[in-house]
């Protein structure tokens, strides 16, 4: 259009030049300087219109974001800015992710009683109570911290003895690869669930069932965490393989009564797997955790009391198997763990009148179970655990330490519906024959439903 507009122009003003022209006699000379006006217009149009072209193509090829990877944005800054000012920077740097999990649930038991002979256990190993109730509802904040530390909190609303409780599962940084560590090698400080067995590093509503087997209620009153620090080691190889251990307070169970002065309690683990084909996984591990309890461990309602040293012996596998090659899809599942435990201290039962009487023995338990996933969204499965109580002294015939040969057992069976990754529902059956003449069937009903971010699942 505006070349239009000019051409008009020059048509007009060469009118006016060709009738002054007429006037002069000197046609042919305006029309050779308006023939040279135009040109010389036409080009520096082209010319304009040339660096405009280079203009838009230059602004187009600068991004002003570049996605780095799922937890970094790249930003470039404008030209005009120095090229030192280009760096990284975390996307959640100032904004923590936060997720909440509800894990409610419905229990009815068959009988009143859910002690379990032979043993000593802590208040998050007993039996849960009938009814409705949050179970072990979770709130987390978790954010790289630099490009060198990342740190997560995860606080639990739990249940216990009709009082509704907030405990710090977890408050812990990790260090990341910026920080120039060997590569794959890893630090941990602060409180967590340590690297032992397989569960005990899972948070609950990760787990397949809606409670945990026997060794872990007894041996861990659930799963072990504990101030202290943590180092692994990916080893270089082409299956995986990792070592690593751990210096804890040694103030959770089965310790407890740690001045936190020292170091009352050391793990280590190593553990491998790989797959087999595309259809087939596996893992295998083993770990030892041991401590000692200086000031007493409670249990049994505080009426049990132990002093001494504990090791504790895991071994864990794993078998996954995926018909289809796709385990979103269908999946098989199967998984199983053994425990030993020694014990060389003195007990104390509040009950039977035993007082310091030495315990220098061993006791074990072991549990295995099955998952099929059938289907995109549902699954069942079975697990059966037992107990294995060690021969008491003679001072302590008569206490909670004394199983009068009995060894519990439960069996366990369970259906679950699961929407998305951020719900699931399940139906669960257990019969628990913790003692003798004390059988005990269960149903329960869990739902588990999360908002926000939240951690993938650890296999």
């Amino acid at each position: 259009m505006k070349k239009l507009y000019f051409l008009m122009s020059l048509f007009l003003l060469g009118g006016s030049f060709t009738a002054n022209a007429g006037a002069t006699g000197d046609v042919e000379a305006l029309r050779a300087e308006i023939a040279a006006m135009k040109a010389a217009h036409e080009d520096r149009i082209r010319m304009l219109e040339a660096k405009l072209e280079e203009v838009v193509v230059a602004k187009a090829a600068v991004p002003t974001k570049a996605a780095a990877s799922d937890n970094e944005v790249a930003v470039t800054y404008a030209p005009q800015r120095p090229a030192t000012r280009n760096r990284q920077v975390k996307k959640n740097l100032f904004n923590p992710s936060i997720g909440l999990v509800f894990n409610g649930q419905y229990t009815q038991h068959e009988t009143a009683e859910g002690e379990i002979a032979g043993f000593a256990v802590g208040h998050e190993g007993e039996r849960g109570g009938e009814g409705f109730a949050i179970d072990h509802t979770e709130l987390n904040f978790s954010s790289t911290i630099d490009d060198k530390f990342f740190g997560s909190l995860t606080a639990a609303i739990v249940k216990h003895e009709g009082k509704t409780e907030v405990e710090l599962e977890e408050a812990f940084i990790q260090t990341l690869p910026g920080l120039g560590l060997p590569t794959g090698a890893t630090l941990k400080a602060g409180r967590f669930l340590a690297t032992i067995g397989y569960l005990n590093e899972h948070h609950t509503h990760t787990d397949d069932f809606t409670d945990r087997p026997l060794p872990y209620r007894v041996f861990l009153d659930g799963a072990y965490n504990d101030d202290g620090v943590q180092a692994s080691y990916v080893l270089p190889t082409d299956f995986y393989a990792e070592i690593g251990g751990g210096m804890f307070r040694g103030d959770d169970y089965p310790f407890g009564g740690s001045d936190g002065e020292g170091i009352d309690a050391w793990s280590a683990f190593a553990r491998v797997g790989g797959d087999i084909g595309e259809k087939q996984s596996w893992r295998l591990g083993g770990s030892v955790l041991s401590g000692k309890s200086t000031a007493g461990r409670e249990s049994n309602h505080e009426l049990v009391s132990y002093v001494g040293d504990t090791d504790l012996y895991i071994a864990d596998a794993r078998y996954t198997w995926a018909p289809t090659g796709n385990a979103t899809n269908q999946e098989v599942a199967l998984q199983g763990e053994f425990f030993w435990k020694e014990e060389d201290g003195f007990y104390s039962d509040a009950e039977s009148g035993a007082d310091s009487v030495l315990m220098d023995d061993s006791s074990e338990g072991w549990y295995t179970q099955a998952t099929y996933k059938f289907a995109r969204n549902w699954r069942f499965g079975a697990r059966y655990s037992q107990l294995n109580a060690a021969d008491v002294p003679t001072g302590l015939i008569g206490s909670h330490l004394d199983g009068e040969g009995y060894n519990p057992k439960a069996y366990t069976a369970m259906f679950d519906w699961t929407n998305s990754e951020f719900s699931r529902v399940r139906l669960q059956y257990n019969r628990e024959e913790l003692a003798s003449g004390q059988d005990d069937d269960q149903i329960m009903l869990q739902y588990i439903m999360s908002i926000g971010a939240h951690a993938a699942h650890k296999y």
